[in-house]
């Protein structure tokens, strides 16, 4: 395992800023006083000029950001992550959005990994929120090499961005050559019965499933996919036509996330094929760890491959 994948995800997140700051004055930084859980305390000490705690006022920072952006400046801002979107989404919307301002929001713990935060911590709808706002880049990465890779181009990329990020440490992904392109999805595992598309903490999953799915006989091709919006819609396309089945797997509502994106995707463009999801029901959260909470969401490999089944099953 490479040295990056010891590392929590907000580590590699914040040394990027770091590393990037030394050779961009553009970047600042913004905070809704969570620089301990998130670890930007670490950047505050280095570049004490370029680092603003806005306080626990989301909505104010997400406006102060688009105010340094229309300076010239790159603002990454970050909060948990049902704070950084749906608690601010009216700023994010008018001041980010309508007025494309190159923000970074950055959401911490979305979806399940809020944990022992709770429901009101659980951010389940994010992603639908964020793919609204028109130009708005939405990205999760996999793991830690995957968000240092994304990292650069995720700055040089001229528009507003919404980065959903796990603050711990993360399964291996990906090794140290791995190429990640921001707009680009990656086959992990090849296969020719099923496609299974995933994302964030889903990718694990979705590649533990393949492998037992192949034990009983089916092969399952694993897509992982970091952005959202906009779709990798070639490399979706492809595995759909020639897999002939597909299941998607998501660390968010089923209602207006990946699967509902693919669904969408795949009627458009004529792809008449049996599709399953896996992903989290109308519900609000609840207090737990996570492999409790994967459990009680329906998020567990199980999940996946009684999924998987049931697509190839209705193949004709």
């Amino acid at each position: 395992m490479s040295d990056i994948q010891n590392k929590e995800m907000r580590q590699v997140y914040v040394d990027n800023l770091i590393k990037y700051s030394k050779l961009d004055r553009r970047i600042v930084v913004l905070e809704a006083d969570l620089m301990n859980c998130i670890g930007t305390g670490k950047f505050r000490d280095t570049f004490p000029r370029r680092f603003i705690n806005c306080g626990i006022a989301e909505a104010n920072m997400i406006g102060v950001a688009a105010g340094l952006a229309s300076c010239g400046k790159v603002p990454f801002c970050s909060s948990f992550s049902p704070f950084a979107t749906r608690r601010c989404y009216d700023q994010i919307a008018v001041s980010v959005g309508y007025t494309k301002q190159n923000v970074k929001i950055v959401g911490t713990d979305p979806g399940i990994m809020a944990q022992v935060n709770g429901g009101t911590h659980m951010s389940f709808e994010d992603v639908a929120l964020m793919t609204q706002v028109p130009d708005m880049i939405v990205v999760e990465p996999c793991d830690c090499v995957c968000l240092d890779k994304l990292f650069p181009q995720i700055l040089n990329c001229d528009k507003p961005m919404y980065i959903r990020l796990q603050r711990k440490k993360t399964p291996a992904i990906y090794d140290d050559n791995a190429k990640i392109d921001l707009f680009k999805a990656n086959t992990i595992v090849e296969g020719s019965d099923v496609t299974i598309i995933a994302c964030g903490i889903m990718v694990h999953r979705a590649r533990t499933a393949a492998a037992l799915l192949k034990q009983q006989g089916i092969s399952a091709r694993v897509i992982a996919l970091h952005t959202y919006k906009p779709l990798d819609t070639e490399t979706i396309l492809n595995a759909c036509r020639e897999t002939g089945a597909v299941v998607t797997c998501e660390n968010h509502h089923l209602i207006g996330g990946l699967g509902s994106e693919v669904a969408a995707l795949l009627m458009q463009n004529d792809v008449l094929i049996p599709m399953t999801r896996v992903g989290i029901g109308d519900r609000y959260g609840e207090v737990g760890k996570e492999a409790y909470l994967a459990e009680v969401m329906h998020l567990t490999e199980q999940d996946i491959i009684e999924k998987a089944k049931e697509a190839v099953s209705r193949k004709k």
